[in-house]
């Protein structure tokens, strides 16, 4: 299904359930989506769309940790809702032993030998991933595979 289609179908059941976050979420995001279809030019590609939506969880992982630090309740349940409520629009996530295999296919691939070359790595793992993981637990599982080389 088309993301956009999925979205006012999804904003339509919110507010006819009466269910402000999950209606305030949904159009956070297309706001989101349309200022980055604004900027580009032209409309999103599903792989840029799931750029967005990944932009917009780490938005609120900021927020929750910020959240934390002050001691707020009321705003780390929120966070806590709004990710929950936005991992919905991804693909299952992969789990570590999945990406980290992803990961050494990849480096094979690239023939990568060191830490230097984390950054073709990286190019090349990225577009495999496809919103299934952050680019920051990718990242890191690269750091550490590359290491052991």
């Amino acid at each position: 299904m088309d993301f956009r289609k999925k979205l006012q179908d999804d904003l339509f059941k919110a507010m006819k359930s009466g269910d402000n976050t999950h209606k305030w979420v949904v159009r956070m995001l297309k706001s989101a989506i349309q200022l980055a279809e604004v900027s580009k030019g032209q409309p999103l590609t599903e792989e840029e769309f799931l750029g967005v939506v990944q932009k917009e969880i780490k938005t609120r992982n900021e927020a929750l940790a910020d959240a934390e630090k002050a001691d707020r309740q009321d705003l780390i349940d929120a966070a806590k809702a709004e990710i929950e409520l936005l991992k919905r629009y991804l693909p299952a996530q992969l789990n570590e032993e999945e990406l980290t295999e992803i990961v050494r296919q990849t480096i094979t691939e690239v023939s990568a030998t060191s830490v230097k070359d984390m950054g073709r790595v990286m190019k090349a793992l990225l577009p495999k991933l496809q919103g299934r993981a952050t680019n920051s637990a990718a990242s890191q599982i690269v750091k550490s595979e590359l290491d052991k080389e």
